[in-house]
């Protein structure tokens, strides 16, 4: 099958490309032509004034299966990352049974086979994510896991820390880090003159900065990779910053909810503002949009927690945290990053693409002749209003509903197979 994307601007940093007004022809899922094409057997779309860009990658998704198939599913959790703009995500180990496993890591693989989304599953760091004994890293990294990680908590001791670290720079696996400190992470919101107001259990900021400050000195140590995952604080941000300065090997992210939403939203009681980190103060909302625009975070992930409707309308203290994010991500990003000037197409594209593919070790995305077409196609000027009720997910807990943005995905392209008009479609 032939496809024309036709009168296209076609955007790659990695490869300095940057053509307006161009047009890409496919063949059976492969780039065969780019510029000016005339042809007459090639099913055409008209994208004109749109972006096609290297294929937008996650690598902090939370799928559930197995074991929460009610909240999700890696078909459901995939069909969510097309429709928000995503061709590739990773999903976390914090299922039931854990991915503490090659059995868990290839039916994983399994669910998600022939999909447009590629999935890559994070083994746990730990056996059940207990933080007690070693996973068999050898065995998850030859099923195919691309990094290690206990999300949901940090890695219990350094000594654990130490052994994982040793152990995954054998196989080439960066080591995933949710930053919380145990002993101080029994609360429901960030600690601060708001959550005495709201008479709720504190969590403190100190919490993840003690344990970033703690993976940084380990990381040192032993030579290894460490990855922040949904980073939130301004003091981690600079033990982030300092770390990179001394030539330790640390990547950052963080999430839409972390660069544009405070402990203010939490006045509401919506249980849809608990969320672990938790929001936190303006001062380290500014600290997040300035680590984005000088390197010091990496790249932008959703940390895509879906629950039920049923578990989120408990009271707040006692709701799961957690929300949606992988078909709102690329709409704040762009209204909020792109459209207030914070950060160039060419930065976020680095951050949705380029920079996840690289710290897990994966191929770049060509937009060549012979490549294998892997493309997100976006409308940056598109003004839509998020409305849960057509969202791809099972789940409904997103604090982003009816919210007015500038800029969206309007179709995926991956392993022959496109995503475009809320359909798709073999290629």
């Amino acid at each position: 099958m032939k496809v024309l994307l036709k009168d296209v601007n076609l955007f790659s940093p990695d490869q300095n490309i940057d053509e307006n007004s161009t047009s890409v022809l496919l063949e059976d899922g492969i780039i065969s032509e780019i510029g000016g094409i005339k042809t007459n057997d090639a099913n055409v779309y008209e994208l004109s004034g749109k972006y096609v860009l290297p294929g937008f990658f996650d690598m902090h998704v939370h799928l559930r299966e197995p074991g929460r198939e009610d909240e999700e599913t890696v078909i459901t959790g995939s069909n969510a990352a097309a429709n928000g703009g995503f061709t590739g995500i990773a999903c976390m180990p914090n299922t039931k049974p854990a991915i503490d496993s090659a059995e868990v890591v290839n039916f994983i693989k399994e669910q998600a086979n022939n999909h447009l989304v590629d999935v890559y599953p994070v083994g746990a760091a730990t056996v059940g994510r207990e933080g007690e004994v070693l996973s068999p890293i050898a065995e998850l990294a030859e099923a195919g896991a691309v990094g290690l990680s206990d999300d949901g908590v940090a890695i219990k001791t350094a000594s654990i820390l130490r052994k994982v670290l040793e152990y995954s720079q054998m196989y080439n696996l960066p080591v995933i880090e949710h930053c919380e400190d145990e002993s101080l992470a029994d609360g429901a919101m960030n600690e601060g003159v708001n959550s005495t107001m709201l008479g709720l259990p504190p969590l403190p900021s100190v919490a993840e900065d003690l344990v970033v400050s703690r993976d940084m000195q380990v990381a040192q140590y032993t030579g290894g990779v460490v990855h922040i995952a949904h980073i939130s604080t301004k003091n981690a941000v600079q033990f982030v910053r300092e770390a990179k300065s001394k030539g330790i090997i640390v990547t950052a992210e963080v999430t839409p909810h972390h660069f544009t939403l405070t402990d203010e939203a939490v006045k509401s009681y919506d249980t849809n503002y608990k969320m672990n980190p938790p929001l936190r103060t303006q001062e380290d909302v500014d600290a997040m949009i300035e680590a984005l625009k000088n390197g010091t975070i990496d790249c932008i992930a959703s940390d895509h927690a879906p629950h039920s409707i049923e578990e989120k309308e408990q009271e707040f203290q006692y709701a799961p945290n957690g929300i949606l994010g992988l078909e709102t991500i690329v709409g704040i990003t762009l209204s909020e990053l792109y459209h207030k000037k914070v950060l160039t197409l060419k930065d976020i594209v680095e951050k949705l693409s380029v920079n996840p593919r690289r710290i897990l070790n994966l191929s770049p995305i060509k937009l060549s002749v012979g490549e294998k077409a892997n493309f997100t196609i976006l409308d940056l000027d598109a003004v839509w209003t998020v409305d849960i009720s057509k969202f791809k997910s099972k789940s409904r807990n997103s604090p982003f509903d009816k919210k007015l943005l500038s800029g969206k995905s309007v179709g995926v392209i991956n392993n022959s197979k496109m995503f475009y008009n809320n359909e798709f479609i073999n290629i």
